[in-house]
C-alpha cells in the first residue's frame, strides 16, 4: 500500500531592493505578493533578502557582500531556486547563476511559469508559449553557455554559423510561427464574437485573486474553476446570463497584476479584446486586501493602455466578509489614524461616494448583497439594451422608446 504524502514544495529564496522609488514598506508588500506567486507555482519561501541601493547593480542586481550572504545561505540550506522581485537583464541572470549555482528566476519568469501550469486550452497554451519564447530569446547565451563555439567537422564547413546563432534563428522562427497561429485563432474568435448576436456584453475585470471566477459561478450558476491562488483562471470564459427577463453575455477574463510582463500583455491580446468589445465592465476589487486602492490603479493603468477606461463601469467591492480594519489601542497616543483603520461605512463616505450608484459591496462566496448586485447589473444592462434597441421597449414598460422613465 502506497502511503499518502503531502505535496513537496521546492525551497526558494526571495530577493528585492529598497530604492528611491520603492521604500521598505513597498518592498515588503511586493515580496508578500511574490511569495504568494511562489506558492502558486509550487515553491516554499525559506527566507527573504533585501538591500538598500540607489539603483540595481548592473552585474549582479544586488551588491557583492549581500550576494555572498545569499550564496552561503543557498549552499547551507540546499535552496532549489532564487527569485528576484524585478526583471533581471540577461547578463545579470547569467552572472548570478554562476555565483549561486542554482535556478535563478525573476518576477517575469515566475509569472510565465505559473501561466504555463495554468493554461488549459490550446489557445491559452499558445499564448503562454509565445510569451516564453519572447522572454527566452535574449537569454539564450546565458542559458546555453556550452553552445558558444563554432560548428565544425564533415558536412559543417561553409559560411560557419555558431550554435547559439542557430538556436536564436530557431527561436525566432518559432515566435513567427506562434504569432501566425494566434492570428488564425484570433480571426476565428472574432467570428465567434460576431456570431453571438446583438446581446449586451459584460466583462469581469480586476486584479488577480479578487474573486472574479467565484462571482461568475454565482451569477451564471456555472462551474468555472476558482481557487485561492494567483492566476487560477487563464482561459477566457463566456456564459449567457439572464437576470429577470433580460439575457446578456458575461465574460470572465485573466486577472491583472502589478509589473505584468510586457510579453504577456502582448500575447494575451485576445483576452484583452474581450474587454475592449464589452459594453459594460464589472471592475471587481478585493476590499479585504490592505492595498486594494493600488490594485485599482494597476487595473486602470492596463485599461488605459487598451483604451477601455472610459467604458461604463460598475465598481464591485468583493470579500466584505473578510474585511478587517486595523485597530488602534486606546492607550496608543502615537499611531495616527489612516485609511487602514476605516470601517466599511467610513470607506463609503470617501472617494467611493462620488461614484454614486456605480459602487457595490458584496461577498460572492457568502452570496451577501447579491440581490442588490443583480438589480444594479440588470439596470445597467437594460439601459444599454434600450439605447441599442429602442423598438424593444415593450420589454420594459416603465421606460419609453428613448429609454427615459415614464411618469
Amino acid at each position: 500500500m502506497i502511503e499518502k504524502t503531502d505535496l513537496q514544495y521546492e525551497k526558494t529564496v526571495l530577493i528585492g531592493i529598497v530604492t528611491r522609488e520603492q521604500d521598505a514598506d513597498k518592498l515588503e508588500e511586493y515580496l508578500d505578493e511574490l511569495e504568494f506567486l511562489t506558492y502558486t507555482a509550487g515553491g516554499e519561501v525559506v527566507k527573504r533578502f533585501s538591500q538598500k541601493m540607489d539603483m540595481p547593480n548592473p552585474k549582479t542586481f544586488i551588491g557583492t557582500g549581500k550576494m555572498e550572504e545569499v550564496r552561503e545561505f543557498v549552499k547551507e540550506h540546499e535552496i532549489g531556486a532564487v527569485i528576484f522581485d524585478d526583471e533581471l537583464t540577461p547578463a545579470q541572470q547569467k552572472n548570478v547563476e554562476k555565483i549561486l549555482k542554482c535556478k535563478i528566476l525573476d518576477r517575469t519568469g515566475l509569472i510565465l511559469d505559473i501561466f504555463a501550469q495554468r493554461a488549459q486550452t490550446s489557445y491559452a497554451r499558445t499564448q503562454v508559449e509565445l510569451a516564453q519564447y519572447e522572454y527566452l530569446l535574449p537569454r539564450l547565451a546565458g542559458m546555453w553557455t556550452h553552445l558558444e563555439r563554432q560548428r565544425g567537422g564533415i558536412g559543417m564547413r561553409g559560411p560557419g554559423e555558431t550554435e547559439i546563432e542557430t538556436d536564436r534563428r530557431i527561436v525566432r522562427d518559432k515566435i513567427a510561427l506562434l504569432k501566425k497561429k494566434l492570428e488564425t485563432i484570433d480571426r476565428q474568435m472574432e467570428v465567434q464574437r460576431g456570431n453571438r448576436g446583438q446581446l449586451v456584453r459584460v466583462a469581469l475585470v480586476g486584479y488577480t485573486n479578487v474573486g472574479k471566477s467565484t462571482l461568475m459561478n454565482v451569477i451564471s450558476k456555472s462551474e468555472v474553476f476558482a481557487e485561492n491562488k494567483l492566476f487560477a483562471t487563464l482561459d477566457t470564459t463566456v456564459r449567457k446570463v439572464v437576470i429577470r427577463n433580460l439575457p446578456f453575455l458575461l465574460t470572465d477574463t485573466v486577472g491583472f497584476i502589478r509589473k505584468l510582463p510586457t510579453q504577456l500583455v502582448e500575447s494575451f491580446k485576445s483576452t484583452l479584446d474581450e474587454v475592449r468589445e464589452a459594453d459594460l465592465l464589472l471592475h471587481v476589487v478585493d476590499i479585504s486586501h490592505p492595498n486594494f486602492e493600488e490594485h485599482i490603479d494597476s487595473v486602470n493603468q492596463i485599461l488605459r493602455e487598451i483604451d477601455t477606461l472610459d467604458k461604463p463601469t460598475l465598481m464591485v467591492f468583493n470579500k466584505i466578509d473578510a474585511y478587517r480594519p486595523e485597530e488602534i489601542d486606546d492607550d496608543d497616543l502615537v499611531t495616527e489614524r489612516t485609511s487602514a483603520h476605516y470601517s466599511l461605512k467610513e470607506w463609503k463616505k470617501t472617494w467611493m461616494n462620488r461614484m454614486g450608484d456605480d459602487v457595490l459591496f458584496i461577498s460572492a462566496i457568502n452570496k451577501e448583497n447579491m440581490e442588490d448586485f443583480r438589480r444594479k447589473v440588470y439596470e445597467a444592462v437594460r439601459q444599454i439594451h434600450i439605447t441599442r434597441f429602442p423598438y424593444n421597449n415593450f420589454l420594459y414598460p416603465e421606460y419609453d422608446k428613448y429609454g427615459k422613465e415614464q411618469q
